[in-house]
């Protein structure tokens, strides 16, 4: 199967959100403290935290549950209600995914990679061999993501039970990094590309790279929810606000950060509004960034990243 290829066509903070601690316990908080509670695309989405380890976003027939994995790693479970296909995005181990399937009685249909890193792909094979999962990666990765059935390439749809997924070309990362769209739940899985507040290092492409995967990203809707690979928003913050002291909503955000962290919630999802709000990387136009790090005014936006993940780098 590894040579198959299949081809089915083709406010800045996220709305409230319901966190349900424990069994039973219901806490809940506003990601903007004073925006009522909204219906997005005519599904109601709620987050359950069962034991402070995983999240569930609830969105028509398809269940999100976020899955924490090595040390910040996030997995993803995809579960869709009416037919009982399982996904699983990003595993870096096995152990958690299979300890999430097994409290709900699940089976594992598909095994989805972003990127080709061992932090993503370390769990394929035994998740691969306990469940007959199917392996599902970038066309451009097909030699380095472990146990891949079928590749995809940018603008190809494929479809997850009854969701329709784009699959978006989004390097800068790893040159075969892909990221997961789906329209129909408002939701999208980066990855090491877009991390809120921050993007992944540039370890296989250039700084014009990431800028036009981020620019795809941040095309999507506002309300679009974003599943990135790792737990660095905390971190990430602080750079932000080192660089952008006087962005009055970074200031709120990273506060609301430092809230949910300390109460040991994740801060994922984040969505395309706050990161455009926020994140440093997709406002290489700001002129107090640019003082901050001495970029020139003639500097294009490429050349402006590449400053910013220089200085992240460093700090």
């Amino acid at each position: 199967m590894g040579d198959t290829k299949e081809r089915s066509g083709f406010c800045v903070w996220p709305d409230a959100r319901q966190l349900c601690l424990g069994k039973g316990l219901l806490y809940g908080f506003m990601r903007l403290f004073s925006i009522p509670l909204k219906t997005l695309r005519g599904a109601s989405r709620s987050l359950r935290v069962n034991q402070f380890c995983s999240v569930v976003n609830l969105s028509s027939s398809l269940q999100i549950e976020l899955v924490p994995c090595l040390r910040d790693n996030y997995a993803y479970l995809l579960h869709d209600v009416d037919t009982g296909t399982v996904g699983v995005v990003d595993p870096s181990e096995a152990a958690p995914i299979i300890d999430a399937l097994s409290k709900k009685d699940l089976n594992l249909t598909y095994i989805m990679n972003t990127n080709h890193h061992p932090d993503h792909t370390g769990g394929n094979a035994e998740l691969k061999e306990r469940y007959g999962a199917k392996v599902i990666g970038s066309e451009i990765d097909k030699e380095r993501i472990p146990g891949i059935d079928i590749y995809l390439s940018d603008g190809d749809n494929w479809m997850f039970a009854g969701h329709e997924v784009h699959i978006l070309a989004t390097p800068g990362h790893t040159e075969g990094h892909v990221s997961f769209y789906f329209p129909g739940s408002g939701a999208i899985f980066t990855g090491d590309t877009l991390f809120s507040l921050s993007c992944g290092k540039l370890l296989e492409g250039t700084p014009k790279q990431m800028l036009s995967s981020l620019k795809r990203i941040m095309s999507l809707p506002d309300d679009t929810s974003i599943y990135c690979g790792h737990e660095y928003t905390s971190s990430n913050s602080k750079f932000a606000l080192s660089i952008e002291p006087e962005n009055k909503e970074l200031q709120s955000y990273a506060a609301h950060v430092a809230n949910l962290r300390n109460k040991g919630l994740p801060t994922i999802p984040t969505t395309v509004k706050v990161e455009k709000a926020c994140n440093p990387f997709l406002r290489t136009w700001s002129m107090e960034i640019r003082q901050k790090l001495n970029i020139a005014t003639t500097a294009d936006d490429a050349e402006a990243l590449g400053v910013i993940q220089q200085a992240k780098d460093n700090f």
